[in-house]
């Protein structure tokens, strides 16, 4: 872990309870350079542009790629407040982004967010998608889950 590592995973988590704020889906995401330095950060949309791959990983790949180069976002982190999916994670792999760290897991969103059948989730790890590549992408979290299960408490019982 290296030292800005929480702080950055804290900014993701206030940004996607500014996406809640919004009106959007709980999800947030922070980029972050070699140095550490925070470059971009994103919430989730898909409610407010009606645009279901709006997540917010998604949103911060796509502004990234068009800002900087292949070979910064080869240096760069991705801080995610929840596990990314496999839509996002397909983004993060062909962005170059070379390193994950999130704070709640696919599965501690799942018990928050699945009820029953019918739910609509895709459930695979980001580490699987990751995995599946053909370079590394390094993973780290589970980190910060209570505090990242707070932006999601009460929301999905509403929206379902």
């Amino acid at each position: 872990m290296r030292p800005y590592d929480l702080d950055h995973l804290h900014k993701a988590v206030e940004a996607a309870a500014r996406a809640r704020q919004h009106g959007n889906h709980p999800f947030g995401a922070v980029l972050a350079d070699a140095q550490g330095n925070l470059i971009l950060e994103a919430e989730n949309t898909v409610n407010t542009t009606r645009d279901i791959t709006g997540h917010a990983e998604t949103n911060l790949i796509r502004t990234a790629s068009a800002a900087y180069s292949a070979e910064v976002l080869q240096e760069c982190t991705l801080y995610a407040s929840t596990e990314p999916c496999a839509m996002c994670s397909g983004a993060i792999f062909w962005s170059g982004v070379a390193r994950v760290v999130y704070a709640l897991s696919e599965k501690g969103l799942l018990e928050l967010a699945v009820h029953g059948a019918g739910s609509n989730f895709l459930n695979l790890p980001c580490r699987q998608v990751f995995a599946c590549g053909g370079r590394m992408v390094e993973v780290l979290g589970p980190l910060l889950e209570t505090e990242a299960r707070q932006v999601h408490l009460g929301f999905w019982a509403s929206t379902d």
